[in-house]
């Protein structure tokens, strides 16, 4: 299965786009913004290796939807560095190359790639141990999660999402502002930037607006 074709049926970008751009300014004068924007930073600064950044997530809730926003992001954006790897659990025998990549990967992580585990349950104890063997080989651990405790401890940075926060958010709320923030490093503008980049993604699923 494609990360893209993965996506809901009757699935429209320009809908993810406009919602992105609703939910930041619903959310403008919450910490939540500058929090995914800062995490974002993170994940742009510490992936400097290609095919460096993997994403995982737990046996029944993998990353595709997050995977397939970077990887428009890192288009986008002109990053190729921040074009995803997703890693799975179990990969079919006939997928191709780019969904074939399991776990074993994590064992090869090393310094200037990062692992970003997604998991909104509790992470298994098999992927804490990669993780932080990963960790200890100089890779950089990130976590979108739902408050496991251990699954924190092992992140040199989390952003978690707990129904005790000040702002309630949803998990895939979240998501789509970490990824609509990781691209704003081609253009230090910041919010300019993100609507230049919305405004070419509109363009190129409906082709080019009319100047009135």
């Amino acid at each position: 299965m494609d990360p893209a074709s993965s996506r809901p049926s009757g699935h429209d970008g320009r809908v993810d786009a406009a919602r992105v751009a609703a939910l930041r300014d619903l959310l403008s004068s919450t910490p939540w913004v500058e929090r995914t924007r800062g995490f974002a930073r993170t994940m742009r600064t510490s992936t400097t290796a290609p095919e460096g950044l993997l994403l995982v997530g737990t046996p029944d809730d993998e990353p595709w939807h997050l995977t397939a926003h970077l990887t428009d992001e890192a288009r986008l954006a002109h990053l190729p560095e921040l074009t995803p790897t997703l890693v799975r659990w179990q990969a079919e025998p006939d997928a191709p190359p780019h969904l074939s990549v399991t776990l074993e990967r994590l064992e090869r992580a090393k310094r200037g790639e990062t692992v970003l585990v997604v998991a909104e349950e509790a992470a298994p104890e098999a992927l804490l141990q990669r993780a932080w063997d990963a960790r200890k080989s100089g890779a950089t651990i990130l976590s979108i999660d739902g408050g496991d405790e251990e699954l924190v401890g092992v992140a040199h940075e989390a952003l978690s999402v707990v129904e005790n926060d000040l702002v309630t958010v949803s998990f895939d709320s979240v998501q789509h502002l970490v990824s609509a923030a990781a691209g704003e490093g081609a253009n230090p503008g910041g919010r300019r930037g993100f609507r230049d980049r919305l405004g070419r993604m509109l363009d190129t699923m409906s082709g080019p607006r009319q100047e009135r």
